[in-house]
């Protein structure tokens, strides 16, 4: 079973449970049967361990196990990211980028790939994510100017259609202020279509905000994208360019219904561009991530107004934010519990592995269920206690302990 010796090793530290790759049935309901069937054919790949495997042998079979229904862990980096955000224009911010400038530029990215044609929640994911676009950019204040730009939205998913489609970038709302008859129209007509260019969509972007310096420019970039980069293109590499520009852009990415590979490219991106990445499953979810922009889209206003200065800002309320990760890492340490627990059984019960070596898979599973425990704990007790003013030390902080993609 050569497959075995690719599987990578389950984590020891805090670091490789946060940037591993979920499971392929981490964010699957086991409770649906055709996905309980699915797990146990891949179980079924194992050939029948006996009572007299080596250590080694039962090792690789708990990694297998663990590998197929891990959890996607939170990243305590991106908390950071979000308090940055929440107290934008605090001038004690470390970061250029959040501080009051005399000028708002949005842009909206939008995947437009054939795969946002699926259907969730009896609609498309197209759907739902336009209306979380429109009822976010109800929000956005007259004097911001916002842009749309569209890509996968032209030919098909066939390789026939490859170059055509993935030459297909368009922005079809230049930046103005918000006009919400011309900006629904445009949206009405996106259908879902092609493949996904990724870079070259932050290419034009890049070149679309070179008139915009970041000195006197706040510009804010959302991504929306449920999949992966299709067109030969290098997101990452193009997102820290972008990030690097005299645009000085805040590049916040949210990956809509993505799989393991997708979020992972979609979180470097967002990573190496200084950007909070962020999953969604549903509309709520997907809503949820806009409104981050709108309380620092208001502050904006306001200061526009002579009503607020950079010194009213008031210093971050962030227990609840802990809670919530608290609550997050909880979660998905229980729900891999819970799913080892029913891939430990579906191996036994299905003879792949006897009654003795399943009491030794559930006690890996222990000892797992405890590390996760401590982890947690140690998370909780670096993010306490700080503010914005802080916030540059809780970051280095969190990329030495926590965060090994991270060079110092």
């Amino acid at each position: 079973m050569r497959f075995l010796e690719d599987i990578p090793e389950v984590p020891t530290d805090a670091a490789g449970f946060i940037d591993q790759k979920p499971g392929k049935y981490g964010e699957k309901s086991l409770t649906d049967k055709e996905v309980r069937d699915a797990l146990i054919d891949d179980l079924s790949k194992l050939e029948p361990l006996t009572d007299q495997a080596t250590d080694e042998e039962i090792e690789a079979y708990f990694k297998y196990a663990y590998s197929l229904v891990v959890k996607d862990f939170p990243d305590p980096e991106n908390l950071v990211k979000e308090w940055e955000f929440q107290s934008f224009g605090n001038p004690d911010l470390p970061d250029s980028r959040y501080h009051f400038k005399e000028n708002y530029n949005i842009e909206v990215i939008l995947d437009a790939s054939g795969s946002m044609a699926a259907l969730h929640d009896d609609k498309t994911l197209m759907e739902t994510a336009k209306e979380s676009i429109l009822d976010f950019m109800a929000q956005v204040p007259e004097e911001a100017n916002v842009s749309l730009r569209v890509y996968g939205h032209v030919g098909s998913s066939a390789d026939s259609d490859k170059e055509a489609s993935c030459k297909a970038i368009e922005q079809v709302y230049d930046y103005a202020t918000y006009d919400e008859e011309i900006f629904r129209e445009e949206m009405d007509l996106i259908q879902p279509a092609g493949w996904t260019p990724l870079a070259g969509a932050l290419e034009e972007a890049k070149d679309a905000l070179s008139s915009f310096n970041g000195s006197n420019h706040t510009n804010l970039i959302y991504l929306v994208s449920d999949g992966i980069e299709t067109c030969d293109g290098n997101p990452v590499e193009v997102a820290e360019s972008l990030a690097n520009s005299d645009a000085q852009p805040i590049i916040n990415i949210i990956g809509f219904h993505v799989d393991a590979d997708a979020q992972q490219q979609l979180q470097q991106m967002a990573e190496v561009s200084g950007g909070i990445f962020a999953t969604a499953y549903n509309q709520q979810e997907l809503s949820e991530e806009f409104k981050r922009a709108e309380q620092t889209l208001a502050a904006w206003e306001r200061w526009k107004e002579n009503a607020l200065s950079s010194l009213d800002i008031k210093e971050l309320n962030q227990g609840g934010d802990i809670i919530q990760f608290t609550g997050d890492w909880t979660s998905a340490r229980l729900q891999t519990y819970d799913k080892l627990t029913s891939a430990i059984y579906d191996m036994e019960t299905n003879d792949i592995v006897t009654n003795d070596i399943a009491d030794e898979l559930d006690e890996q599973r222990e000892e797992l269920q405890e590390l996760l425990e401590q982890i947690e704990q140690e998370l909780v007790n670096d993010l306490e206690g700080k503010n914005v003013e802080h916030i540059e030390e809780l970051r280095e902080t969190i990329r030495n302990k926590y965060n090994s993609q991270v060079e110092n």
